[in-house]
Parts: C-alpha cells; sequence; structure tokens
C-alpha cells in the first residue's frame, strides 16, 4: 500500500509539473496586443508626451488665476537717521533711497526705529478679451499636447505592429534557412559518398560544398536580420521582455477581411488631429497677439499705516530728540488709505503688436501648409494601400502553387541525379528553386499582414489591423 500510494503521489506530482510547465509556455508567447500594451506602459516617449500634457493642463489654471487681484500684505522696521535736503533726485536702476525727513540747518545723528505696514490691492478687472484669449490658448496648447500624445501612442501601436511581424518573417526566414542548410548537408553526404565509390564525377563535391557553404553564409545573414528585429522590438518594449516566442498566426493565415471597402478620408488620422490642432493653436495665438494692443484698466487700493521714534515735534526742537526703543518704532501712529482707477494704453505697443501679427500670421500658415501637405500625401497613400492588399492577396494565392512546384522538381532531380540521369547542376538548381519559393512563401504570408497594417496606419484607424489579431 505504501507503495501504491508513493508511485500514486509521484505521479500527481509528475502531473502538476507538466501542467506547470505547459503554463510557462504559455505564457512565454508573446502576443501582439501584449507587445502593444507592454510598449504604451513602458516606451518613455509615450511618458514624456503625458508629462507635457500634465504641465500644459495645470498652465489653464494658472493662467485662469491671473484674473484675481493682486493682494499684498506687509510689514517692515528699521532703525535710522532721518536728515533731510532740498534739491533734485531721480531714482537709479538697482540703487534704491532712504526717505529723508525734515531739513535742518545741520547734520545730526540722531536715530530712532520706525515701522510701516501696507495692504495693496490692483486688480486688471478690464483688458477687452486679452486674458479669455490667452485662456484660450492655454486651453489649445493642453489640446495641442493630447493630440500630440494621441498621436505617439498611434505611432508607436504602428511601429510596434511592423516589428513585430517583421521579427516574425527573420524567425520563419532563418528557420527555411536551416532547412535549406539541413537539405544541402544531406546532399552533400550523398555526393561525398557517391564521389568516393567513383558512381560521380570529382567536381559534383566541389559544387556540392559550395553549396553547402552558401547555405551556411544565407543562414548567418538570416540570423543577423532576426538579432536585428529583435533588438528593435526590445527598445520598443521599453523593457527587457522575451520575444522568442511570438504569435505564429500571422505566417500561417491570411485576415479575414481582407476584401472590406476601400476608405476615402484620412480625417481621424491621429497624425492630422495633432497638425490640425497646431493651426488653431496659431489661430487662437494671433487673436490674443490682437487684444494685447487694447488698454488695460485697473482698480487699485492702498491702505498703510507707519510709526516712528521721531515726535511730531522734533523738527522744532522742543521735544524729546528722539526715542530709540524699538516698541516705539513698532507702534502704528498715522494711516492712510487710498482708492483709484488707472487706465494704461501703451500706444507704441500698436506698432509692435502689429509685426508680431504679422510673424504670428505666417506661422499659421506654416502649420496649415504641413496640414495640407500630410493630408495630401495620406489621401494618394490610400490608393496605393488598397493596390498592395490587392497584390499581396494575389501572391498569397500563388504561393503555394510555386512551393509545390519547387518542392516536386527538387525531390525529382534528386532521384534522377541518383540514378544518374540528372547533373549536379540540375539538383542545385532545384535546390536553390525551393529555397527560394520557401522564402518568398514566408515573405508573403507576411506581406498580407503587412498590407493590411499599412492601411490600418494611413486611414487612422489602427483597430482595422488589431481586430484581425484576435
Amino acid at each position: 500500500m505504501k507503495s501504491i500510494s508513493k508511485l500514486y503521489s509521484a505521479m500527481l506530482w509528475f502531473t502538476l509539473v507538466c501542467i506547470a510547465s505547459q503554463a510557462n509556455a504559455q505564457q512565454k508567447v508573446l502576443t501582439l496586443q501584449d507587445a502593444i500594451r507592454i510598449s504604451l506602459s513602458n516606451y518613455k516617449s509615450i511618458q514624456a508626451r503625458k508629462d507635457y500634457a500634465a504641465a500644459s493642463k495645470s498652465v489653464i489654471g494658472e493662467v485662469k488665476s491671473e484674473y484675481l487681484p493682486d493682494l499684498n500684505v506687509g510689514a517692515q522696521t528699521a532703525y535710522g537717521t532721518i536728515n533731510g535736503i532740498n534739491g533734485p533726485n531721480f531714482s537709479m536702476p538697482g540703487v534704491s533711497t532712504i526717505n529723508g525727513g525734515v531739513v535742518q540747518s545741520t547734520q545730526n545723528w540722531n536715530a530712532a526705529f520706525g515701522s510701516l505696514y501696507a495692504t495693496t490691492l490692483n486688480w486688471q478687472f478690464m483688458s477687452f478679451g486679452n486674458h479669455k484669449a490667452k485662456v484660450a490658448v492655454a486651453k489649445g496648447q493642453y489640446q495641442s499636447d493630447e493630440a500630440a500624445l494621441e498621436q505617439e501612442k498611434f505611432q508607436l501601436q504602428g511601429n510596434v505592429s511592423a516589428t513585430y511581424l517583421n521579427l516574425l518573417a527573420a524567425q520563419r526566414l532563418e528557420l527555411s534557412m536551416e532547412k535549406n542548410l539541413s537539405r544541402a548537408t544531406v546532399l552533400d553526404k550523398l555526393i561525398q559518398t557517391r564521389t568516393i565509390n567513383g558512381l560521380n564525377p570529382g567536381v559534383d563535391s566541389t559544387i556540392a560544398n559550395a553549396e553547402l557553404s552558401k547555405a551556411r553564409l544565407t543562414l548567418i545573414d538570416a540570423q543577423n536580420y532576426r538579432q536585428t528585429q529583435a533588438n528593435q522590438l526590445k527598445v520598443l518594449l521599453g523593457q527587457e521582455t522575451s520575444v522568442a516566442d511570438l504569435d505564429t498566426s500571422f505566417v500561417v493565415k491570411a485576415p479575414d477581411k481582407v476584401g472590406a471597402e476601400p476608405m476615402t478620408e484620412t480625417i481621424q488620422n491621429p497624425v492630422l488631429k495633432y497638425l490640425d490642432s497646431r493651426v488653431k493653436l496659431g489661430q487662437l495665438e494671433s487673436n490674443y497677439i490682437k487684444t494685447s494692443k487694447w488698454p488695460k484698466l485697473s482698480l487699485f487700493n492702498l491702505y498703510q499705516s507707519r510709526g516712528s521714534g521721531f515726535g511730531s515735534n522734533y523738527a522744532t526742537g522742543s521735544g524729546p530728540v528722539a526715542n530709540s526703543s524699538l516698541s516705539a518704532g513698532l507702534d502704528p501712529v498715522r494711516s492712510n488709505y487710498l482708492v483709484g482707477v488707472s487706465a494704461v494704453w501703451s500706444l507704441t505697443d500698436l506698432v509692435r503688436v502689429h509685426k508680431r501679427e504679422v510673424t504670428q500670421q505666417s506661422v499659421t500658415a506654416a502649420y496649415k501648409d504641413e496640414f495640407d501637405l500630410q493630408h495630401n500625401t495620406l489621401q494618394e497613400q490610400l490608393s496605393l494601400a488598397d493596390e498592395r492588399m490587392v497584390n499581396a492577396i494575389k501572391q498569397y494565392n500563388e504561393v503555394p502553387v510555386q512551393l509545390k512546384a519547387a518542392n516536386d522538381a527538387f525531390q525529382q532531380k534528386s532521384v534522377l541525379y541518383q540514378n544518374g540521369l540528372a547533373t549536379i547542376i540540375d539538383v542545385t538548381t532545384a535546390l536553390y528553386n525551393l529555397n527560394r519559393a520557401e522564402t518568398d512563401r514566408d515573405i508573403v504570408y507576411n506581406s498580407v499582414w503587412q498590407a493590411l497594417l499599412f492601411k490600418a496606419v494611413v486611414s487612422g484607424d489602427i483597430s482595422l489591423f488589431l481586430n484581425q489579431t484576435h
């Protein structure tokens, strides 16, 4: 019974290990959907665009807050003399002067504390649309950054999809080259044996060695290409992820809906949306510049209190000279208030603003030209995308015929050669044709998906491609 129990436990453990191994193997397969998800989560350009959009969004609130009045509260105390003198003066940049007191006949060094408490309010309540236009520019910048983010996501999805397909094609090409090397190796051994036994001329052995060397070099080229594509995909994923096992459905079947109606408009393409957002932003900036030439109306208010260690009879000299205690200087003894409205209009700004308007109009026109160029290019590429799809399907239907014929020809020539009815040139030519047919198969199967991806990217609807990959 113990033996049976141990055997049962061992079998159970083995079954669980097999299930876990199978699950682990399945997890290693990197699907295209997973590759896109990983890339969107880790690729640094996406994160950078998100940060730009977040920054421009916060600017909107900042610009809106500029309409709030400037309210300042301050207090100060100082110790010093108050000697005054009659005479003109003008403030110099970077130089502040001491406010003097009464003018006396001689210099003295009497000193005391003084204080100032002030509350000021300045509110630019009317700018003739300038503030509103500035808020609109901030919102336009945020919308442009959001469009740039969507464009970056769209292009990244296209780049990941294209690189994924390229890597699949590279893996299939490498496999085909390995098969070709295996056939060349078998053929070389056969010919070497027949040559040693005198059944074939020695030159056949030389030709077989050359074909074998060529097969090895071709395999190395295929391995280099596969490694390059794998590296590019890893870079796009933005993290260390195994790309050895991919979804091979792309190389064994064609998309289901390749005969869908051709699209005639590309205005929803995220690239066009981004360029259009720049045009709109340029127009908003032009409107903002125009409002800069109008006057600004402001409401201002001031309330202040002052304290001083110098008494009111200091000028006559009849009272105490000065009270140098800190408390005497901090005590506010005089207060004033002021309320008013100001209008400021810089007339020379009319010239400067006009020049800025002309400059901004040129910038906006450049944005519009870039939009028109991209729009026209995408419209032309739509027709090309439909043609590429039609041609890819034609090739897809022809490849099985070519591959079967090449395989039959190689088998036939091999048998004929072994019976002395064909030359080594016939066999190597058939081997070359078979290798080319397998290569064409790998490329053409992948080309159908590439054509569908190209159409999806041009139309601006990547779901046309991704919906076929489930």
